[in-house]
């Protein structure tokens, strides 16, 4: 089968298509024919060598897929193939044609809804959902939402608007802004100026909450732009470094630094929630880019220069895309 190994850390030109032994579906498990898989900033860090954790090489990159069971195992329910699923690989294999998993980490994908917007949402939707349950955003709270054209950031911008927040997105250029504010963000700033915390200010005063996947200083300002009560959810660090904000001065300022644990145990509910808001019109993925399976390498290049929006998929077998209706 084809697949894209990567036998050394580097750049995104380590990235390298071959083939490789088609899997089979040992006890337990199901055999996924691959149309999408999901690309994350941390597989950017990962295969460079940066990231949380360092993979053992030679490996297949990539944590999430969607397809078409094909084949199932020895003690898994023979009904499930031909479905349409999601799921997670275990943190690496996804950039390949085929996908042994385990069956009971599969999450079916509703009829209603593409294979391509599920695959945006299996790790971006289940984290934006989890993060505005655990931010506790309220109705009329003004939230910050950094890197808000990103893959979670569009989706955290159409959560919190529709709970009744007033969002306020801040995005890395014009485009990126504008695609914020189209999404339902009432205020957009461009956080590559240096005056963006006082265009904040300028046009709600504060904030309330902010929900922070840049981190470093740029993370550091928007807690700055917390008052008395406010609650700030870093949850990403594509600066390359966690916002630094310490408890004693966040208890000082009566700033509370949320530190949510996810529990394992509700990652299938969360899965499960986004894909049925989707399926039912309530939220959007934006996929802003899409790449053959052979050309990973430059999905890679384009989310490291910070020239993406939304989401970033590979497209392995894709599914047919509808006509578009007659003018």
């Amino acid at each position: 089968m084809r697949a894209v190994w990567v036998h050394k850390f580097g750049g995104p030109e380590v990235l390298v298509p071959g083939e490789a032994p088609a899997p089979e579906a040992g006890p337990g498990q199901v055999l996924v024919e691959v149309a999408y898989a999901n690309i994350t900033f941390v597989e950017t860090q990962l295969r460079s060598g940066t990231g949380p954790i360092t993979p053992t090489l030679p490996t297949i990159p990539g944590n999430g897929v969607g397809g078409t069971v094909r084949a199932v195992g020895p003690g898994v329910d023979p009904g499930l193939a031909g479905r349409r699923v999601v799921t997670s690989t275990g943190g690496s294999g996804a950039y390949a044609e085929l996908v042994a998993v385990p069956a009971d980490g599969l999450v079916e994908v509703p009829a209603t809804l593409r294979l391509d917007d599920a695959v945006a949402l299996l790790a971006d939707g289940r984290t934006a959902t989890w993060l505005i349950r655990a931010s506790e955003a309220r109705p009329d709270d003004r939230v910050l939402v950094t890197a808000a054209a990103g893959g979670v950031g569009t989706l955290l911008v159409q959560l919190a608007a529709a709970a009744g927040a007033q969002v306020v997105a801040a995005a890395g250029g014009d485009r990126k802004v504008a695609l914020a504010v189209r999404l339902g963000a009432k205020v957009g700033v461009d956080y590559r100026r240096p005056d963006w915390t006082d265009r904040v200010r300028e046009a709600v005063g504060g904030v309330d909450l902010v929900l922070d996947g840049v981190g470093g200083a740029l993370g550091r300002s928007a807690f700055d732009l917390l008052g008395e009560g406010g609650r700030m959810l870093s949850f990403g660090l594509a600066s390359g470094s966690w916002t630094e904000v310490p408890e004693a001065e966040a208890r000082q300022r009566g700033v509370r630094l949320l530190r949510p644990a996810l529990n394992p145990a509700g990652v299938r509910e969360l899965t499960e929630s986004v894909l049925r808001a989707a399926a039912e019109g309530r939220v959007k993925p934006v996929i802003g880019q899409r790449f053959e399976l052979t050309r990973a390498a430059e999905a890679h290049a384009a989310i490291e220069a910070r020239a993406t929006v939304g989401k970033t998929l590979l497209e392995v077998r894709p599914e047919a895309r509808p006509e578009p209706a007659p003018a």
